[in-house]
């Protein structure tokens, strides 16, 4: 220990006094000790020898017998020595709290303890209780050096100190100069071996500063890994959102581009549309103005000649003349044939009336360049619930309490679920339809696979093969997704409702088809199977109106 450094600063007049006390002292202590072990009093006498040999120059003591008085587990000299069957000394203190702390463990992984006993520090011996016997020869030997002020100062052990005083100056103690290799965690301080045993810390969680560093840097590793974790996730979430960003971007122009190409069609359309109206147009009027003018001429002609007789026969009734002269005139006009006046125009016939739904007309001849545009399906009664009576055109369904013979109804049946599909299958491109739920308080409208289960009770999940949507409580409406159904508000005013099919693109989406307002969409795989348009009227709902729309 660095305190023996101390030793060489003792005065060399006190040389004759400690050697006297040493040699005094160790006969003493031998004299008195005789109940140790012969092994235990060959170790003290050695002490007590070797300090009586030593050379009465305090500069010059001997190391060898300095290093027998520190214990090798706080390596400082002995508090309150004790020594074991074997014949090693420790201080009281530090061979207890050494056995409490290595049986608490009780994993038999430490290496100073062993399940069968108390196992010393130094050579392993392994003892089946603990029995500590106090060395009062080791004891005698630190009180002399100490009162020699060869190792503790001007005074004898120095007193404990308290968390406030020993207080920590770079890497040693300020109070005992050792170097600080435990750490308080009770305190929050490092303090030195001394300091542990002291009163101060002596109940206190204390562990080597060295654990302590490892600890908190197997910490602080786990955290600089979270934090790792945590920069790699964010990383990815701004790699992933400069990502959507591009995405974005690139859908808005694809979108702009096909919003372009698809209402320019429709534009395009409309534009030609209105060309060949206002060339028919032009041309109604060309020929409408050439036979009114053709007309004009005629009647002009005889317009003039029906002057010119009119004058003559003035002339003859008013001037003077023969009658020779008025015999011919009168011959003339009352044999001459009676003139037929022309009528007036009329128009031609490809003139429409102003009246006319020209909006009509246009949307009527839009539907055939439309690349979706309303199918005409029809419902299948060899699918329809034995109680649901469909239409003669197939647009309707209707509950009756009809019912048919179990033993008649075919697989294609639903035979509990009031549902019907239609005739028409979808395997391929883009399909819409619209179906009139005016009034009605319930129903079930959507796309369901070929396989889909018909018997028993039917689930509308898209696991169990059903994209739909259903209204219940009058004006409640729900997506029937698979965690569930999902409300989608109240609906009240809803008068029909358009479906739209894209297999290709396995999405189904589902219109107000009054105002075309998205109301749900569906992303769907239907491997290559063939899916129907799916309805239901519900059950003891007789209200309102359940049918498919037609428009050409």
């Amino acid at each position: 220990m660095f305190v023996f450094l101390f030793l060489q600063f003792i005065p060399s007049d006190l040389a004759s006094v400690q050697s006297r006390l040493v040699q005094t002292e160790a006969v003493k202590t031998v004299t008195n000790k005789r109940m140790i072990t012969s092994n235990n009093m060959a170790t003290t006498t050695n002490l007590a020898a070797r300090v009586a040999n030593l050379k009465i120059t305090v500069g010059s003591v001997d190391d060898d017998v300095k290093s027998e008085l520190v214990c090798p587990i706080c390596l400082d000299y002995f508090r309150e020595p004790v020594i074991l069957s074997c014949g090693h000394n420790f201080c009281r203190g530090c061979i207890s709290l050494h056995w409490s702390r290595t049986v608490a463990t009780g994993d038999g992984k430490n290496h100073h303890h062993h399940p069968g006993g108390y196992e010393c520090p130094q050579c392993r011996t392994v003892f089946s209780k603990m029995t500590l016997t106090k060395n009062f020869v080791v004891q005698n030997l630190v009180d002399r050096l100490d009162e020699l002020d060869g190792l503790r100062g001007s005074s004898a052990l120095p007193p404990l100190p308290c968390a406030s005083s020993a207080k920590v100056k770079g890497e040693r103690c300020d109070i005992h100069r050792e170097e600080l290799k435990m750490y308080c965690e009770t305190d929050q301080c490092r303090i030195c071996v001394v300091c542990r045993e002291s009163r101060a810390h002596r109940h206190h969680e204390v562990y080597p500063v060295s654990e302590v560093v490892d600890d908190m840097t197997s910490k602080l590793h786990d955290k600089l890994e979270e934090l790792t974790w945590n920069k790699t996730q964010c990383e990815k979430v701004i790699l992933t959102e400069e990502n959507d960003k591009i995405q974005a971007r690139n859908m808005k122009e694809k979108l702009r581009e096909k919003i372009e190409a698809d209402v320019g069609h429709l534009v395009q359309f409309l534009l030609k549309e209105r060309d060949s109206m206002l060339d028919q147009l032009d041309a109604d009027e060309e020929a409408t103005l050439l036979a009114i003018d053709d007309n004009l001429r005629l009647v002009d002609a005889q317009l003039a000649a029906v002057e010119e007789e009119m004058a003559n026969i003035c002339s003859q009734l008013t001037g003077d003349t023969s009658f020779e002269s008025l015999t011919k005139t009168h011959d003339k006009v009352l044999h001459s044939k009676s003139l037929e006046v022309a009528a007036v125009t009329e128009w031609p016939v490809s003139w429409p009336e102003l009246s006319e739904p020209f909006q009509l007309i246009i949307w009527k001849k839009m539907m055939r360049v439309l690349s979706t545009k309303p199918q005409n399906v029809t419902l299948d009664p060899l699918t329809a619930h034995p109680n649901l009576l469909i239409m003669e055109d197939g647009t309707m369904a209707e509950e009756t309490d009809r019912r048919l013979d179990e033993d008649n109804l075919r697989y294609e049946h639903f035979n509990s679920f009031p549902g019907v599909l239609a005739i028409d299958r979808f395997s391929g491109g883009l399909r819409y339809w619209e179906m009139n739920v005016k009034d009605k308080g319930m129903w079930h409208l959507g796309v369901t696979g070929e396989g889909s289960g018909r018997k028993g009770f039917v689930s509308l999940k898209p696991s169990a093969g059903y994209w739909s949507l259903s209204r219940r409580q009058q004006q409640t409406l729900f997506a029937n997704e698979e965690g569930g159904v999902v409300s989608l508000g109240n609906k009240e005013d809803l008068l029909r409702v358009g479906v739209f099919l894209d297999y290709d693109g396995g999405l189904v989406i589902f219109y107000d088809a009054v105002n075309m307002v998205k109301l749900h969409d569906f992303h769907a795989f239907f491997g290559g199977r063939p899916v129907y348009p799916f309805f239901s009227p519900g059950k003891n709902d007789r209200r309102g109106c359940f049918q498919i729309c037609h428009y050409y």
